[in-house]
């Protein structure tokens, strides 16, 4: 994400807390192997979520988010379409875009799919009539047995204008503080609830690239502009191509 910050804003200083906090669907795409990816499917025009390096945005012929990626496949109707890099983000929008045929990327988030179906559905059986919030980035298990499905922002919204006063989210547990935040500006309360993991003794859905970034290293990198992400310039202008599309898509 900061990346794209750079890309859209390429005069401006664009620091991170750390630049170990990236992400595991970036780490899972490498510019060479998605490049022979594509060629092995010659004539296909390529989505690529925004989670992704600038070399991938680079190989793209469009940018997504998980909000609007419904809309960007349907721009593409009659188009032969690769998806990357989350498999399971691709899968869904497939089925609400009805276009099946679209070729997935073997990616996946490393936090979204360690929520674990069974666990979910003990979870349900024990707070009868919970509505149950789940991140499309999850598995076709889970969200099976989920009754709202969307992106972060989504959720969130979701959790704080729906009736139902017990709530399980099956996204990383980040957004529980925004959630309670909004909940608490309009007087109101409600029980969240994670959906289980994989490992019940681990924090599996607590995603640990975010956790490297903290309050000192967000101070210290505000402090001494540092460290700056940086993007050269031919690549940041065939990365910018795609992503300005979308935006000019999204309006």
């Amino acid at each position: 994400m900061a990346e794209t910050a750079k890309i859209l804003n390429p005069k401006s200083t664009v620091v991170v807390p750390d630049l170990e906090a990236g992400c595991s669907l970036a780490d899972g795409c490498k510019p060479e192997k998605f490049k022979a990816f594509i060629a092995s499917h010659p004539g296909s025009k390529v989505v690529s979520y925004i989670n992704t390096t600038a070399e991938i945005k680079a190989l793209s012929d469009l940018i997504c988010t998980s909000s609007n990626a419904v809309k960007m496949i349907e721009y593409l109707e009659g188009e032969r379409i690769i998806f990357a890099p989350d498999r399971h983000l691709g899968r869904w929008v497939s089925k609400k875009a009805d276009r099946t045929d679209m070729i997935l990327w073997p990616g996946a988030c490393i936090v979204h799919e360690q929520f674990s179906a069974k666990g979910l559905a003990t979870l349900k059986i024990r707070n009868p009539g919970a509505r149950v919030l789940s991140h499309p980035e999850c598995d076709d298990s889970v969200l099976a047995q989920s009754d709202f499905i969307a992106s972060t922002t989504g959720i969130i919204r979701e959790a704080v204008d729906c009736e139902e006063e017990v709530l399980i989210i099956a996204t990383e547990d980040g957004v529980f503080h925004q959630i309670e935040k909004e909940l608490s500006v309009k007087g109101r309360r409600k029980t969240i609830l994670q959906a289980p993991g994989m490992d019940e003794t681990c924090s599996c859905n607590q995603c640990p690239y975010m956790r490297l970034n903290n309050l000192e290293k967000l101070y210290l990198c505000l402090r001494d502009l540092s460290p700056q992400v940086t993007v050269q310039e031919e690549l940041r202008l065939q990365a910018l191509r795609p992503i300005e599309l979308m935006l000019e898509l999204s309006k």
